[in-house]
């Protein structure tokens, strides 16, 4: 279960790469809308529902509503901390994804990857907006991702092809280990 598309398309693209096809396995990628849909994903799928193994990434500041669905699915009886969450199959991204990956690659590689895809200079013109001045480039890498319709899961799948796999972001990793 993951939050957005984006998400979705960095989890498939890093099990294509690690050589593993979800579908065979019998995995589903389902991409919840946001994090507020959690509590009825969990109970469609989870041990009152499908019964499904379940794993997933959320953004460390929703992570309120992935406690208080754990517990209203009946995954556990007290609202799990972090780590409860961690052994239930659910793993935090710092800011989100984007976040993870950009640390992952560093922001040079990342201006790389958006060089190749022909949108440096868009990059550019976006940080000279009265908005992103004085900000840093990692927090300009995150407000570029997301200010095109499609441009994050473009991203998403992008940036994590130019990652080393020994590099991959630990939430990211840990969620497809978990399947």
């Amino acid at each position: 279960l993951v939050e957005g598309d984006s998400d979705r398309v960095a989890v498939e693209t890093l099990a294509a790469l690690q050589g593993r096809s979800l579908t065979d396995e019998g995995v589903a990628v389902v991409v919840l809308g946001g994090a507020t849909a959690i509590s009825p994903a969990l109970g469609r799928f989870g041990p009152r529902g499908l019964d499904l193994r379940l794993s997933g990434l959320y953004d460390e500041a929703e992570e309120a509503w992935f406690r208080r669905g754990a517990v209203r699915a009946g995954l556990t009886a007290g609202r799990p901390d972090r780590a409860g969450l961690a052994a239930l199959g659910f793993f935090a991204c710092v800011a989100d994804l984007e976040d993870e990956l950009i640390r992952a690659l560093g922001a040079d590689e990342v201006q790389r990857v958006i060089e190749a895809e022909g949108e440096l200079a868009s990059f550019g013109r976006l940080q000279k907006q009265p908005a992103q001045r004085g900000r840093s480039v990692e927090a300009q890498l995150r407000r570029f991702f997301g200010s095109r319709s499609g441009r994050k899961a473009l991203y998403a799948q992008r940036l994590v092809e130019a990652l080393d796999p020994a590099r991959a972001p630990a939430p990211l990793v840990a969620a497809l280990s978990s399947v």
